[in-house]
């Protein structure tokens, strides 16, 4: 699917490097983009929480990644912090 801001001649190179990409490539790919997104969204709670101590920050984290019913689920007495 291409993006609406992305001309149809970059979007066919771009189909065209990762037809390129061996599987283990797709996947450090991912993985680094996966990587990325997580410190973008924990950088967005501290700069929304700025008293969260560094556990608190990983608990709000966890909070949005797994969802209120598998983290209650997980950390029953844990408080639901807000991210």
């Amino acid at each position: 699917m291409r993006s609406a801001d992305t001309s149809v001649e970059a979007h066919e190179v771009q189909l065209a490097v990762w037809r390129r990409m061996t599987p283990a490539e797709r996947v450090a790919l991912a993985t680094e983009i996966s990587d990325d997104v997580a410190r973008i969204v924990v950088e967005g709670i501290r700069r929304r929480h700025p008293d969260y101590d560094d556990d608190t920050v990983h608990r709000a984290f966890l909070r949005l990644r797994l969802g209120d019913d598998l983290y209650r689920e997980v950390w029953p007495d844990a408080p639901l912090v807000a991210p």
